[in-house]
């Protein structure tokens, strides 16, 4: 039977940063192999559940890498407003992961 978990009870880390002024950078790594491998292998984080998450196009998601030494994946998307300029309500992109910790898996 598979059970509901959201990232953030799966992952070890999650955070997000400034790629730049233009760009956000998400980090995600487990402790886990298995969690980890079931993620990546399953296809689960993808740009479409990324844009579908963050309400942003898909061409904004400049790039989503998974690295398996640190059991980890790494995702980076342009800014809809940039660092620092009227508006911004994030300006070092340190809030950013919450949408992605949120997000509902089935393991």
């Amino acid at each position: 039977m598979m059970t509901q978990y959201k990232l953030y009870d799966l992952a070890k880390v999650i955070r997000s940063k400034n790629s730049g002024p233009f760009a956000i950078t998400l980090d995600v790594l487990f402790d886990n192999p298995d969690i980890y491998y079931k993620i990546k292998n399953n296809g689960l984080i993808d740009k479409k559940l990324i844009s579908r998450l963050y309400h942003i196009p898909q061409e904004m998601i400049s790039q989503i890498v998974f690295y398996d030494p640190a059991l980890g994946f790494k995702i980076t998307f342009a800014r809809k407003i940039s660092s620092g300029t009227s508006f911004d309500t994030d300006v070092y992109g340190a809030q950013q992961h919450a949408p992605l910790g949120e997000l509902v898996i089935e393991i």
